[in-house]
C-alpha cells in the first residue's frame, strides 16, 4: 500500500547580477545544500518551506508593494500568494545573508556602511536561523520593508509523485542588491558561488555540479540572457 506524501509550500529566489566576465556576464548565486537534506549534497538557489509566520497579516506594514490579492492573483491562489514572496526573501537571508529590502525612503539596505552594521546584521541572521527571533522582528528593529514588487514571479515546480519529500514551490527571480553578505550559513548549506548559467550547466554535464531537475530548467532559461538588464527588460513585457 503506498503511503500519500504531504505537500509542502516552498519558495525559492534566484538572485542574479552582471559578473566581471566580458563575454556573457550574466551570473547567479546559487548554494550547495548538505547531504543530509531533502534531495542531497545539490546545488540550489536560496530558498525553502513557506512558514506559518510568512502569512503573519502584521507583514501588511512591512510590505508596501505587494498585497496578498494581487499576489495570489499572480500565482493562481485565492488567498495566502504573498506568503510564498516572504518566505522566498526571509530563506534568502537566513541561508545566504541576502536581504530583500530597504528603508522606507527607498533603495535596499546596505551592511558594509560600517562594521557595527554588518555585526547588527550577522547577529539578526544568526537569531533568526537559531529560532530566537523572528523575520518581522528582524524588520520592526531595522524599520526595513521588503521590495517584493521588485521580486519577479517566473516559474511553478512540484516535486513528482514517488519521492520520499514533496513540495509545491514557485520560483522568483531578484536583481541581486550590493553591499550585503552573499555567504552560506554552515548549516544545512556547506558551499555558495556566483556562477554564470551555462558554466553551471557545462560543470553538471562533467559530474562535479549535482543538480536536479527544476533547477537545471531555471537554468537553461536564464542562460538565454547575456546580461541581467536583457533579463528583466525581457521579463517586464506582457
Amino acid at each position: 500500500m503506498t503511503v500519500a506524501v504531504p505537500m509542502r509550500d516552498g519558495a525559492t529566489v534566484m538572485l542574479v547580477r552582471d559578473g566581471p566576465h566580458e563575454d556573457r556576464p550574466l551570473e547567479v548565486f546559487m548554494l550547495r545544500r548538505h547531504p543530509n537534506t531533502a534531495f542531497g549534497s545539490v546545488h540550489v538557489f536560496p530558498g525553502g518551506v513557506v512558514d506559518a509566520s510568512d502569512h503573519d497579516p502584521t507583514l501588511d506594514h512591512f510590505c508596501p508593494g505587494l498585497d496578498d490579492g494581487d499576489a495570489s492573483e499572480q500565482i493562481g491562489l485565492s488567498s495566502g500568494g504573498r506568503a510564498f514572496w516572504v518566505a522566498a526573501v526571509r530563506e534568502a537571508f537566513e541561508e545566504a545573508g541576502v536581504l530583500l529590502a530597504g528603508p522606507v525612503t527607498g533603495g535596499y539596505v546596505r551592511f558594509d556602511d560600517s562594521p557595527s552594521v554588518e555585526e547588527r546584521f550577522d547577529d539578526h541572521r544568526r537569531a533568526l536561523n537559531a529560532g530566537e527571533r523572528s523575520f518581522l522582528d528582524v524588520l520592526a528593529a531595522e524599520d526595513l520593508r521588503l521590495t517584493l514588487a521588485d521580486v519577479r514571479y517566473v516559474a511553478h515546480w512540484i516535486t513528482p509523485e514517488g519521492e520520499p519529500k514533496r513540495f509545491d514551490t514557485r520560483f522568483f527571480l531578484a536583481r541581486a542588491p550590493e553591499g550585503q553578505a552573499y555567504a552560506h550559513d554552515d548549516g544545512e548549506i556547506i558551499g555558495s558561488e556566483w556562477v554564470r548559467p551555462d558554466d553551471a550547466l557545462r560543470r553538471h554535464r562533467a559530474g562535479d555540479f549535482p543538480l536536479i531537475g527544476p533547477t537545471i530548467s531555471s537554468l537553461q532559461d536564464l542562460g538565454r540572457y547575456a546580461t541581467s538588464d536583457e533579463l528583466f527588460l525581457e521579463r517586464s513585457r506582457p
